[in-house]
């Protein structure tokens, strides 16, 4: 099962940029980024293939988000720019599998969620 420690939250304001970092324990996984603001249920914000060819985003943050990974190191990242106010959440990352055609998160792969990572954008 994957451990997971996600980083690189912080307090920035509307149009700042943040990169967050997963530090996952390792496997060939389809890697993505959620997040889950108070109140919220959970949401899908991205993902990218093992072999990096493919990524996908929630229509709220295409063309501002851009999600890569480094396998060598274990690692996936999320670039974040031009942050929004509603961009305020805490973030987590997973294994993530496609079911009905959405995106979910694979908890066959994991044991739990991370601690998250908070962002919070101030306009």
């Amino acid at each position: 099962q994957v451990q997971l420690i996600e980083s690189g939250g912080g307090s920035v304001q509307a149009g700042d940029s943040l990169r967050l970092s997963c530090v996952y324990s390792g496997g060939a996984y389809v890697m993505g980024w959620f997040r889950q603001s108070p109140g919220q249920e959970r949401d899908f914000v991205a993902c990218i293939t093992w072999n990096t060819d493919r990524t996908f985003y929630a229509d709220s943050v295409k063309g501002r988000f851009t999600i890569s990974r480094d396998n060598a190191k274990n690692t996936v990242y999320l670039q974040m720019n031009s942050l929004k106010p509603e961009d305020t959440a805490a973030y987590y990352c997973a294994p993530v599998i496609r079911y009905n055609g959405v995106w979910k998160p694979n908890f066959g792969e994991m044991d739990s969620w991370g601690q998250g990572t908070q962002v919070t954008v101030s306009s």
